[in-house]
Order: C-alpha cells, then sequence, then structure tokens
C-alpha cells in the first residue's frame, strides 16, 4: 500500500455465501474513484492484493489521462470464475460496494461481465452499466478508444492513421480484443490472434481469416502492431528481446512488467501507445453516463482517444523521453 499511496484498501469476508474480496481505492483527487471488477482464482491473497493495488493505481492515471472528474479504483473477486459465479456472490459484493458510500464504483473487467454486476445493482447504485442502445456496451467503447489509439501510434510510425494492410497481431480476443478485431477487419488490417480458447480462435480464423497462432508464440510474431487485449505484465525482460514489431497498442491494463520495460522499448525503436492512455475508451464513456450525457457525447469524446495518445506521444519527443514516462507526466500534471 505504501508503494503507491493508497486512500483506502478494503476487504469483504462474506462466508454465508463464499465471497473473499478486496476494493483499492488510490486515489479521489479528481473525484470518486471508478474502476473494474476482476475475478479471478489467484494463488494466493498477497498475489490479489498486489493485483489490485497496481490497477486501481493506473486506474488514477487512466482517468487523469482521459481527462475525466473520477479517480482510481479496482475490485477483485478471489475465486474462479468459471465455477462459483451466483446471484448471492455478487449481490454480496454489491453491499460490500455500497458499504464504501459512493467513493468507488463498479464496473465489469476480466472474468466478470455486466450480466453479473447487474446483480450487484439489487443492492447498490454504484455499479457501471452500458448504454442502451447497439454499440453502447463498454466494451465496445474500450475497443475503439484503442482503436483510435492504434491510429495514432500508426501515425506516428508509417505516416497515416490508416491501418489498412497492416498486420495486427491481437492477444485475447476476450470482452475487447473481439470488438478490436471487428474494428480492424473493417478497416483492412491483416490480423493475426491468440486465445487460451480454440473454439474463439476457429471462429477468428472463419469470419475474418485471421491466423491464428500458439498463445507463447504471439508476443514473437512478425507483425506492424502488436495489439496485447488480455492479462497484463506480458512486455518484460524475457519478451521484449524477441518482439518482432514496430508498434505495441493494446487494451490490457500493466501491460509492462515494470517502468523500466517501457524505456526498454523505446530504446529497441518500438512504439509503444501507453496502456492507461489507449485504453480509457470505456473510462470516458461509463464516465459520461455518470454525468448524464448521451451515447453519442460519450463516443465522440472516446474518439478523443485519438488525441490523447497523440499529445503523449508529441510530448516524449519533445521530452526525449520514453512514452510510458511521457504517459505518467501528462496525467500528474493533472494530478498536482
Amino acid at each position: 500500500m505504501a508503494e503507491y499511496h493508497h486512500e483506502q484498501v478494503a476487504y469483504w469476508n462474506d462466508q454465508t455465501v463464499g465471497l473473499h474480496a478486496i476494493i483499492a481505492i488510490h486515489s479521489t483527487v479528481l473525484g470518486p474513484s471508478l474502476g473494474g471488477c476482476r475475478m479471478y482464482h489467484y494463488a494466493c491473497e498477497q498475489d490479489a492484493l498486489a493485483d489490485v493495488l497496481r490497477l486501481s493505481h493506473a486506474m488514477t492515471y487512466k482517468a487523469a489521462a482521459a481527462g475525466v472528474a473520477f479517480g482510481g479504483g479496482k475490485s477483485v473477486i478471489l475465486a474462479d470464475e468459471t465455477t462459483v459465479k451466483s446471484e448471492q456472490i455478487f449481490r454480496s459484493f454489491g453491499r460490500f460496494v455500497g458499504s464504501l458510500g459512493g467513493r468507488y464504483t463498479a464496473s465489469e473487467d476480466v472474468g466478470t461481465s455486466m450480466a453479473d454486476l447487474e446483480w450487484a445493482r439489487r443492492e447498490t447504485i454504484h455499479v457501471a452499466r452500458d448504454y442502451d442502445c447497439p454499440d453502447g456496451d463498454m466494451n465496445y467503447l474500450t475497443a475503439l478508444g484503442t482503436y483510435e489509439g492504434m491510429r495514432a501510434a500508426a501515425t506516428r510510425v508509417f505516416g497515416s492513421p490508416s491501418l489498412a494492410g497492416r498486420t495486427v497481431a491481437v492477444q485475447g480476443l476476450g470482452h475487447v480484443g473481439w470488438p478490436l478485431c471487428e474494428l480492424l477487419h473493417a478497416a483492412g488490417a491483416d490480423l493475426i490472434v491468440t486465445d487460451l480458447r480454440a473454439d474463439i480462435c476457429d471462429r477468428a480464423r472463419a469470419k475474418w481469416g485471421a491466423r491464428a497462432v500458439a498463445v507463447d508464440e504471439i508476443l514473437a510474431t512478425p507483425c506492424d502492431v502488436l495489439a496485447p487485449c488480455a492479462m497484463g505484465g506480458v512486455l518484460d525482460d524475457a519478451s521484449i528481446p524477441g518482439l518482432a514489431c514496430a508498434i505495441v497498442a493494446g487494451s490490457a491494463n500493466n501491460v509492462l512488467a515494470a517502468p523500466e520495460h517501457g524505456r526498454a522499448l523505446h530504446e529497441r525503436g518500438v512504439l509503444l501507445a501507453p496502456d492507461y492512455v489507449i485504453n480509457g475508451g470505456g473510462l470516458i464513456a461509463e464516465a459520461c453516463r455518470l454525468e448524464g450525457l448521451d451515447f453519442a457525447a460519450a463516443r465522440e469524446r472516446v474518439l478523443r482517444v485519438y488525441d490523447n495518445v497523440a499529445q503523449v506521444l508529441d510530448l516524449a519527443d519533445s521530452e526525449q523521453i520514453a512514452p510510458s514516462d511521457a504517459a505518467d507526466r501528462f496525467a500528474e500534471q493533472r494530478l498536482a
């Protein structure tokens, strides 16, 4: 907790339903905290705590970089999402969120869905929801922002925002990776995909003519753009030397295992679109919804992720620093 200077870390252990959860509120300097609820089978509580602390810290920077009046928070449910989901668990989680009095609003994340959170909503109003219209779900809007940020990075590297004819390798075909592939295919990109689920890779091959590769091969697969869209920490001392891409731009949170890996990418000449800047579309849209703005206004703001990424890359160039460090400076200017 001291490393990231969190305001509050709360624990919830409801033995009647088998719920063990943690909520971390990193900062409410800009407003009440907002962030996803991750359901994951952690090896131990210490791993879960480390994850929620790091993720909530990143949410503070994501909100600041996005220019919204919210702070950073995150929650984790220590359980296997494939076996233990129930109405009772999520209603208990809703009571946990409600006990914080509006300091934290929960949204979906790895292992949870808006349908799960509808159960939580029966106990608290402090739960995100989708816009009630086509393309109104937060996953699509996160993918849209990621796509726009990728276009900004492409402009910097290739001289044009067009991704037509570019090869994009997408790691993870989940909530955001799949709609991102839809956008990329529509733009004329050639897709390489991977996912732990073979059936969804088969669907990607059939739908888009994508080439599927093994999970442990995707990072070293030659491509123009590598889009990590699964769990974080994939860029580290072992993976960076083997990268065969010009750009890293995906929706995964905390894609760098440590801050120094952003500098290592920069030294290798690989352009990183910093994760919490490029993947802020869902946060921006939810902030708009909470402010009472309609879907059209929210979508327009999500499209500005292109400008946010471009500004960070401009700052990196002017200061002659890695984009990951420039993103921190960009966010910290708002937090000061």
